[in-house]
């Protein structure tokens, strides 16, 4: 699964590059993690770029094992004194190979989903490699919600890409592009938008209840 890097760098990159692009008073929008600005979003990016396996379970014992907690001092951790200043930070970590003892692909989802965090509220439009979204819904659709997963989203509907060879679940089908499919997975109400089929209600109503 080395293969994971070259696509997760490329991920990196691109997001540097759209960052590059905005003006400061953007990253102080609201991204689509709640709670989060933009620029916590990209602080959050630069801590899992940054995680080592022995880092991450220190921190864990240190958040008392508490997955929110640990997101939010890493954020506190990593976020600059300006967008500038976590910017460079984020770019000086779009090539490092370390990670947390979790399944590689996860990178590819940090990277996507929290890519479309961004991206979304601000208008911006990206192309992921599909082979990149595919993975990351993959892992997604296996690991549970206490995790960062989508597993129990998925329970009695199926989802089916238009835009790839993709299905997954069982029940009333829910039908869009893959991307969509992965946000909705992940927790995105936004991407409700752009799904269709007789599961779309469930699905929005499991969403919501958390």
């Amino acid at each position: 699964m080395s293969d994971v890097w070259p696509l997760v760098h490329a991920e990196r990159e691109a997001l540097v590059a759209d960052l590059g692009q905005l003006p400061e008073s953007s990253w102080e929008l609201p991204s689509l993690c709640d709670g989060w600005t933009v620029h916590d979003v990209a602080a959050h990016l630069v801590d899992t770029a940054s995680t080592t396996r022995v880092g991450f379970v220190a921190g864990l014992v240190r958040a008392r094992f508490d997955f929110h907690r640990q997101n939010e001092r890493g954020v506190r951790r990593h976020r600059g004194a300006s967008p500038h200043e976590t910017l460079r930070r984020l770019r000086d970590v779009a090539h490092r190979t370390s990670t947390p003892p979790a399944p590689l692909d996860s990178r590819l989802v940090e990277e996507v989903v929290h890519g479309e965090d961004i991206r979304r509220p601000l208008g911006l439009v990206r192309a992921y490699p599909q082979e990149a979204v595919v993975r990351a819904f993959r892992l997604q659709e296996r690991t549970t919600v206490a995790f960062g997963g989508g597993k129990e989203h998925l329970t009695g509907v199926r989802m089916t890409a238009t835009d790839a060879d993709l299905a997954a679940g069982d029940g009333p089908e829910v039908r869009g592009p893959t991307l969509s499919l992965l946000l909705a997975l992940s927790g995105r109400r936004v991407a409700l938008d752009d799904l269709d089929g007789p599961g779309v209600e469930l699905l929005a109503n499991r969403l919501r209840d958390g």
